[in-house]
């Protein structure tokens, strides 16, 4: 049990009392860089949490272990992909057996991709790990002259990346040590100099910087400035590397500026003056950029084409009209073709427009739920695109396709070393019926010869938020809880793209609760049909989906046979009404601003899963944490956790796995990550009785 220090607040006249609002680290900035400063009582408890945890999951050690070999087994440990082409060289990734991090290499344009002994290595990440407790590769970007190669890393998980830069000859790095990045940087045409973005105290990428190869850091030119705290931004390059591009943007608002490449020192120019409510994004093609944006009323977007010599919106013409329920997702442009991603009925597909006939194709797949990844190329000039294709029954298959021949090439399918044979298992789309008359859209993966009598244990995910759609793809982990009889399902809730956009906008803001309505109508749905009964659905999520957990163990918890939540962001009015944290200003459009608004803040005080726990019989809870974690902060599960264990009326474990050399994503390594998933499997299997 955690010590009690009540401490009020009060806003719009209304008081609310934290009494565990002192597991906030004061010094947070400064601990996310140095984690030896964290103050002791704060660590004690910490640690005090994992050991808790530690015991109360000792019975599952065999079974982690287990569940770690049998996911293992389905990696190929000397993976590798197929290098892309680029110039004189083709770039790809590769993983030795045992590594736990990728090596970047190239080989000749039109060498042999399986043949290692023509591999020229430019970086081990293995290498580069050795003795850090954490490591995140950033990749590494080559200069137009194949000479030099960005890189960059991550060694404590809290997302302030080192840039260096790798002479791809030599394989030594110069004495150029860039810190406080973003990650990763974008090239000038000559190869001396690159862009890149520096995060602030708040760890807010506000700053684009010029760096000029063997100048200190210190004097680095200042390109840009974003000043309003509520926007995100990022820096990029065009294929035919004539401008620069600087994205401005929060979750609903879009601002672009260019900087000719042709002049370095320039100021970059604005495109379209950011307008609450428009997002546009851009590519080049030749003469002219291709525009995606929801402006004039376009909810799912359409595609515009202006004038580069004069990009301003007043210039912009349709090309790519809108159309309801056709969400484009992302566009590319290259010399002789235009092509967008786009989801129709919640499926994806790669639509394909030759830019002189104006005729447009589309590449077609046959199954009932998928999942689709659009590469692109790595040259403007070129007819062959890449693009991936999975589905929860069949392992990804990557393709290169010919534009303008329409000739589909499998270049490889994801192997599965301990085999893995499709015709075992049965994907399908359900659809649940939502409390208001929507269709919630629920896609399931189960063995054949899995009884479906309400019998079989699940493990349903959610996430719901930010727009983001979760795929139906390929999952090596969740077949070891399929083999053990679980039906695996994803609830396409409210808050995602699944349905177009407006799916999305009724799961934010004031709608936010449709979100959590619409998985526990999922779980409804899959008891009346028998896939499972109430007490053996595991709810999971992460991120935003662990407030959909906090949410949903608040309004339904006896639906639920337990919850695994990761990273939850479940303090969500006291993190919205902190200024001070990296992600608020910009998450105000996705939830609300309850600093300036009673009524926003009012809708986040009536679903925040921290302020809404009361005395009721919660289900078994896990709850996992990264200590150096920027965006869901160590203390909002910490606090989540401490309050729920004193209030439930039951005897249900309530455990907190706190990973002090980590944040957001968890371990870095590929292998060190199937050992968390198996730790939250684990709880799953125990949770439900199947060990």
């Amino acid at each position: 049990m955690a010590a009690k220090k009540p401490l009020e607040d009060t806003r719009h006249g209304i008081t609310r009392t934290d009494d565990y609002a002192w597991l906030r680290a004061d010094n947070w900035q400064q601990m996310f860089k140095d984690t030896s400063i964290l103050d002791p009582e704060i660590r004690a408890h910490l640690e005090a949490e994992n050991a808790y945890m530690e015991a109360a999951m000792d019975d599952t050690k065999a079974l982690q272990k287990t569940l770690f070999n049998e996911m293992k087994g389905r990696i190929k440990e000397d993976d590798s992909s197929i290098p892309m082409k680029d110039g004189a060289y083709a770039y790809g990734s590769a993983f030795v057996t045992g590594g736990e991090q990728p090596r970047y290499f190239r080989i000749p344009r039109d060498g042999n991709p399986h043949d290692e002994s023509i591999r020229e290595l430019l970086l081990d990440g293995d290498k580069e790990a050795a003795g850090k407790d954490y490591f995140r590769l950033g990749g590494i970007d080559h200069s137009n002259d194949h000479a030099l190669g960005i890189w960059g890393y991550d060694d404590k998980g809290s997302e302030y990346f080192t840039l260096r830069i790798r002479d791809l000859t030599t394989g030594e790095d110069l004495d150029d040590v860039l810190h406080n990045t973003a990650g990763g940087g974008v090239w000038a045409p000559d190869g001396k100099s690159f862009f890149y973005t520096l995060q602030d105290d708040n760890h807010r990428p506000s700053k684009v910087f010029h760096h000029i190869i063997g100048q200190p850091q210190s004097a680095d030119r200042l390109v840009y400035e974003e000043k309003d705290p509520g926007f995100f931004m990022g820096v990029g390059g065009s294929l035919l590397d004539d401008f620069i591009y600087i994205d401005i943007h929060d979750h609903e608002t879009s601002e672009y500026r260019l900087l000719s490449t042709s002049d370095l020192t320039a100021e970059p120019k604005l495109v379209a003056e950011r307008e609450d409510g428009v997002e546009y994004s851009m590519t080049e093609g030749g003469d002219v950029f291709y525009i995606l944006t929801n402006a004039d009323d376009a909810q799912d977007f359409k595609i515009m084409e202006a004038p580069v010599t004069a990009p301003g919106r007043e210039n912009w013409k349709e090309l790519v009209p809108h159309t309801p329920g056709r969400l484009i997702l992302s566009h590319m442009a290259f010399a002789r073709h235009l092509i967008w991603l786009e989801r129709r009925d919640g499926l994806p597909r790669i639509m394909i427009r030759d830019r002189r006939s104006g005729e447009e194709h589309a590449i077609d797949f046959a199954e009932e739920a998928y999942s689709l990844g659009l590469s692109g190329a790595a040259e403007y000039d070129t007819d062959v695109i890449r693009f991936s294709y999975s589905s929860m029954t069949t392992p990804s298959q990557l393709y290169d396709y010919n534009m303008a021949t329409r000739e589909r090439v499998l270049l490889k399918t994801q192997e599965v070393p301990s085999g893995h044979n499709p015709d075992d298992y049965i994907t399908r789309r359900v659809f649940a019926k939502a409390h208001d008359g929507e269709d919630v859209p629920v896609t399931l993966l189960y063995r054949k010869d899995t009884a479906l009598d309400g019998s079989a244990p699940c493990l349903l995910y959610g996430y719901g938020a930010y727009g983001v759609t979760i795929p139906a793809g390929f999952n090596t982990s969740c077949l070891s809880l399929v083999d053990r009889g679980f039906v695996y399902a994803i609830a396409h809730i409210r808050g995602g793209k699944d349905k177009g956009f407006q799916w999305y906008d009724d799961g934010k803001m004031e709608k936010k609760v449709n979100t959590f309505k619409d998985f526990i109508a999922s779980a409804d749905h899959l008891v009346k049909e028998g896939f499972t009964s109430y007490e053996n659905i595991i709810a999971e999520g992460g991120s935003a989906g662990g407030m959909l957990m906090g949410a949903i163990a608040n309004m339904a918890p006896e639906k639920f046979g337990g919850i695994i939540a990761a990273v939850p962001f479940v303090d969500v009015l006291n993190t919205m009404l902190d200024d001070t944290l990296p992600l608020t200003p910009p998450e105000w459009p996705e939830w609300g601003n309850p600093i300036e608004s009673e009524e926003e803040y009012t809708w986040i005080a009536a679903y925040s899963p921290y302020d809404n726990i009361g005395p009721k019989s919660y289900p078994p809870i896990l709850a996992l944490s990264g200590l150096t974690d920027p965006r869901v902060t160590y203390w909002e599960p910490t606090k989540w956790v401490a309050r729920l264990r004193e209030h439930t009326t039951g005897s249900a474990p309530i455990l907190l796995k706190t990973n002090m050399a980590a944040g957001h994503g968890g371990k870095s390594g590929r292998f060190q990550r199937l050992e968390e998933v198996a730790f939250e499997y684990a709880f799953a299997v125990k949770v439900a009785g199947v060990i």
